[in-house]
């Protein structure tokens, strides 16, 4: 299972690098999520610090570069369903840092694992006017059989932005809504609220290379 954590990492922080270089006008987001995730693979692959687990540098770069590529409310409001609607202002902007935080933490260990991989994307499947689509791919293996890798992107008014990734038939989204409802279930949104800050606590307080989820 190790490969499969290594690529819900990979999928969750390709978007991770490249902000600091200008967007193109009307880029397609095939073509967008094929940059970044180059980006992020070159980076990982030659980076010394980050191959080493420099926990503060590969949080850094998360946290410094990700925004602008995934919308992390959105992605928080699918996991949380129903009870979404029903929390409060505050309730939701807690959730929503809280979970940008764990998916962080969570996935961030995985960069320095990233040695040969590359990844090939398939023909983009949409119409000019779509504002949602799917971009496909595969994570190329030095060994074993390709590694199926999709992205859910939607177009909103800052351009194209990823809300959901999946990893072999699975979507990240989905791995939480039954753990985001059991702990509602019984503490309510303030209880998964707190779950996710002490979960993060935990995590912040591990070497990076622990971190990968379990």
């Amino acid at each position: 299972m190790n490969f499969i954590k290594k690529f819900i990492a990979l999928a969750t922080v390709a978007v991770a690098v490249s902000a600091h270089a200008a967007v193109p006008a009307n880029e397609a987001p095939d073509a967008l999520v094929k940059r970044i995730s180059q980006d992020v693979i070159d980076t990982a692959k030659t980076d010394k610090a980050i191959q080493a687990g420099d926990t503060k540098k590969v949080i850094d770069l998360v946290e410094s570069k990700i925004l602008p590529y995934v919308d992390f409310q959105r992605m928080t409001a699918l996991a949380a369903g129903r009870f979404w609607r029903d929390a409060t202002p505050e309730q939701q902007k807690a959730l929503t840092e809280q979970f940008r935080s764990l998916l962080v933490f969570t996935y961030s260990g995985a960069l320095s694992q990233i040695k040969n991989e590359t990844v090939e994307f398939k023909p983009l499947r949409a119409d000019p006017t779509d504002t949602e689509v799917e971009v496909r791919s595969q994570v190329n293996m030095s060994r074993g059989e390709p590694i199926p890798l999709n992205y859910r992107v939607a177009k909103g008014p800052q351009g194209w932005k990823i809300y959901d990734i999946n990893v072999l038939g699975a979507w990240l989204v989905e791995t939480y809504k039954g753990t985001f409802a059991s702990e509602i279930s019984k503490g309510g949104m303030d209880g998964l609220i707190k779950a996710l800050t002490e979960k993060n606590k935990k995590l912040a307080s591990k070497p990076l290379k622990t971190n990968a989820p379990k």
